[in-house]
């Protein structure tokens, strides 16, 4: 099984690289190409979205015909089958351009991000950044690596001083579960928070000790498919926000260098827990109205 997720790694890294030498062609283009959006005027998906996700789609498809493959752009991708063969176990969760609001502005904090989920459990983890040429990699009980060499999380206890990383849901102009609330509430406790814009980056950025927390909600699994392996395989933790271990189905996660993992849990949980208070406040209020 080592054997055959290392040669499956390997693999991926050279989809990976290839998928980034078509990101740093776009990033040149002053335009980024032309420029759509999803679900809103913060959503966008450029032409380069889409050439990175089909050069990736096109090559695992050649390599293991057999997989399942779901893409952000693309949805789940049909994978050849054979009469009478059983479930198929492998998935591949692809992020062609995480960051893509940094990639349509020029900003080179972005990056192609490859997961392979085995029988549910995340087993092989590619992230790279074509404009560092930062490679992140694990697989699992086989360590997390950058650029080759073996990475682990920060030693760091104390949460005043550790830097923490978020990102803000798509929609929070106009959901009231937009993460205001926890980052100004983190801001209070920690040394400082940043928001860079890519969550597989801010994952791979607790593994190799950058930072010592990350959160965010309303994540997708290609957003968090290979980070979440790689965190874990640096000697991390990732849970959702309850303590949970996380999985690639969770919508808001919590990773960190396990040291200030408690502290975390207990200012995401006791804020939701006034959000919650103030919202039925809220609507005791317009009861009486």
């Amino acid at each position: 099984m080592e054997t055959a997720l290392k040669s499956t790694l390997q693999i991926a890294i050279q989809i990976a690289k290839g998928a980034g030498e078509i990101l740093k062609t776009g990033v040149r283009d002053a335009t980024r190409g032309s420029i759509n959006y999803k679900s809103s005027a913060v959503d966008p998906v450029t032409e380069y979205d889409r050439q990175s996700e089909a050069f990736i789609v096109r090559e695992l498809q050649k390599k293991f015909p057999s997989d399942a493959i779901v893409g952000e752009e693309g949805g789940t991708y049909a994978q050849a089958t054979r009469s009478g063969a059983p479930p198929v176990k492998n998935r591949w969760y692809v992020d062609p351009i995480d960051g893509t609001v940094n990639f349509a502005h020029g900003i080179p904090i972005f990056c192609v991000s490859l997961g392979l989920v085995i029988d549910g459990v995340p087993s092989v983890g590619v992230v790279y950044n074509p404009m560092t040429d930062e490679l992140f990699c694990a697989t699992v009980g086989g360590g997390a690596t950058l650029n080759d060499i073996p990475i682990g999380v920060s030693a760091e206890f104390n949460p005043i001083r550790s830097l923490l990383i978020t990102g803000f849901p798509y929609d929070r102009h106009t959901s009231p579960v937009n993460n205001f609330d926890h980052f100004v509430a983190f801001k209070t406790k920690v040394q400082a928070v940043r928001r860079l814009g890519s969550a597989a980056l801010d994952l791979c950025f607790v593994a190799c000790g950058r930072a010592e927390g990350y959160w965010e909600l309303k994540l997708k699994a290609h957003d968090i498919a290979a980070g979440i392996l790689i965190v874990s395989e640096a000697g991390g933790q990732v849970t959702d926000f309850s303590g949970a271990p996380a999985t690639v189905r969770a919508h808001d996660i919590v990773a960190s260098n396990r040291h200030i993992h408690p502290a975390m849990l207990e200012v995401l949980n006791r804020d939701m827990e006034k959000s919650a208070s103030s919202r039925n406040n809220v609507v005791k209020a317009g009861d009486g109205i």
